[in-house]
């Protein structure tokens, strides 16, 4: 899964998303639990961390820097609560959520309101989930409505925390000095036109374009189409080119580019804040949901951002950022 896999927000994609749901079967991973017969890495790699008395607990994550990060802390502060830990890295959604509901998976990071679309498509099918969203950039809402869908079909939903990887707009620090910019809501009222440095599904996507000149009244003038927060994007904001980035709020590239967010004042966005999500058939110990909840409540929006720029830019390994967290908040026992 990447980022721009979540652009499309509340239900832009769901007729999609079936054809990929029947074209990998909802097959499980070809990866067994460790201990369970000394399986490979199958559909993701793994990675050991320990041996625990309280049984054996498979880590999920998707391919993308963020959430490799977040398994590994989820599997490193569970290895510590006394469980023998691995963590999968499996390609995306459509492929991890089925073994989640099996129990191939025991515990995935995810986002409130992508998952909450995703399985509203996917059990009450696209054409209802269209006409009758879960998700809104109300949190408590959209988990409300997510654990109503997940929880019959095999998934329990944990408490939300206060970091969210939503869809986020910059522009240059000139720009905004010049023209008085701290939200989007100042951006439409001063009429400016903008490019939009972004994927080209901007153009028609309810959360890119048409919700900017909806919601906002802004003046866009195009797209780019550089891709999401990729660093071709950002640089033709830099260099005057386009006025406008889309990227995710969790980009901790953004100032090395002399770049600032614009606030989301009326809320476009969804909310997809963070949590886990474990299986009801392997993940049922509430001492898997205590050492989880105590990773959560601490977790930022801004800790994301630095977490995602030492792997991304400064070229750290995934576990040893995630360790490094965990101990300066206090939630690894030395």
């Amino acid at each position: 899964m990447t980022k721009t896999s979540r652009l499309a927000g509340a239900v832009v994609g769901l007729v999609a998303l079936t054809g990929s749901l029947a074209a990998c079967g909802g097959d499980s991973l070809e990866k067994e639990k460790p201990g369970a017969g000394g399986a490979s890495a199958g559909a993701g790699s793994a990675s050991g961390s320990g041996g625990g008395k309280k049984g054996e607990l498979v880590v999920g994550a998707a391919a993308f820097t963020e959430s490799k990060v977040l398994a590994e802390m989820y599997a490193q502060v569970l290895k510590d609560a006394g469980f023998t830990t691995s963590v999968t890295v499996v390609k995306n959604r459509e492929l991890y959520e089925p073994s989640l509901v099996k129990g191939d998976i025991d515990v995935v990071p995810e986002y409130a309101a992508t998952l909450a679309e995703f399985v509203n498509a996917k059990y009450r099918g696209p054409k209802e989930a269209e006409k009758n969203p879960v998700a809104s950039p109300d949190v408590e809402a959209t988990v409300k409505g997510l654990k109503e869908l997940a929880e019959p079909v095999g998934m329990i939903v944990l408490p939300h925390g206060e970091a969210v990887d939503q869809n986020a707009f910059a522009v240059t620090k000139e720009f905004a000095e010049k023209n008085k910019l701290k939200t989007l809501s100042d951006l439409g009222k001063s009429k400016i036109k903008v490019k939009i440095a972004a994927g080209d599904e901007c153009a028609i996507r309810p959360f890119c374009a048409p919700g900017l000149k909806k919601k906002y009244g802004i003046d866009v003038a195009g797209i780019d189409p550089k891709g999401v927060g990729t660093p071709q994007a950002k640089q033709a904001v830099k260099d005057g080119e386009d006025q406008l980035v889309l990227t995710t709020t969790t980009d901790a590239t953004i100032d090395s580019f002399g770049l600032v967010f614009l606030e989301d004042d009326k809320k476009l966005q969804n909310a997809d804040n963070v949590l886990p999500v474990l299986s009801a058939k392997g993940a049922s110990d509430p001492a898997i949901a205590e050492a989880l909840n105590k990773l959560t409540k601490v977790l930022t929006t801004a800790d994301l951002g630095e977490l995602n720029r030492k792997v991304d830019i400064e070229r750290a390994k995934e576990a040893d950022v995630a360790k490094a967290y965990l101990e300066s908040k206090g939630l690894l026992k030395k």
